[in-house]
């Protein structure tokens, strides 16, 4: 699966630990109607046990130009909320970082544990799109183990 292109997305979460993030590579667009999103979390992540208490989430698109976030939100959990000039909290409690084109906020709708993952299924309450304030920038992308820049044609 490693020659399979995939967006990179940051999932974010408050727990009663703090706030809670990792990358994803799995996210997909379920529904229009209801907005359902979904991605997956390995049984090893540790986030998992956060995800799997957590009432909402926010995933957060990553534009081209935040390679620095993918990294920093796929080591060390204890590092990846360290600097606080990166992210802010929502009224709702979720951490949200700065700069993302685009981030979505759900609460849990569904999980479904599925062999080594669980499934975790998003119904969205709320859409920020930073794209129309920002030249357009294309998407971080995960292909071969190497994040890349997607290029948007005109």
């Amino acid at each position: 699966m490693r020659h399979y292109p995939a967006g990179v997305t940051i999932v974010t979460l408050n727990s009663e630990n703090g706030p809670v993030g990792f990358t994803a590579t799995s996210f997909a667009s379920l529904s229009a109607d209801p907005p359902l999103i979904s991605f997956n979390i390995a049984e090893t992540s540790s986030s998992r046990d956060a995800m799997l208490r957590a009432d909402s989430l926010v995933v957060h698109f990553l534009g081209q130009h935040q390679k620095h976030l993918a990294q920093r939100f796929s080591r060390d959990a204890a590092e990846r909320f360290t600097d606080r000039s990166l992210w802010t909290t929502l009224d709702t409690g979720e951490p949200i970082l700065h700069g993302t084109p685009i981030w979505v906020r759900a609460t849990v709708y569904q999980l479904l544990p599925i062999g080594d993952h669980t499934l975790v299924v998003g119904l969205v309450t709320r859409v920020h799109d930073n794209t129309q304030d920002a030249p357009a920038v294309g998407p971080l992308v995960y292909y071969n183990g190497v994040y890349h820049r997607a290029e948007i044609a005109d």
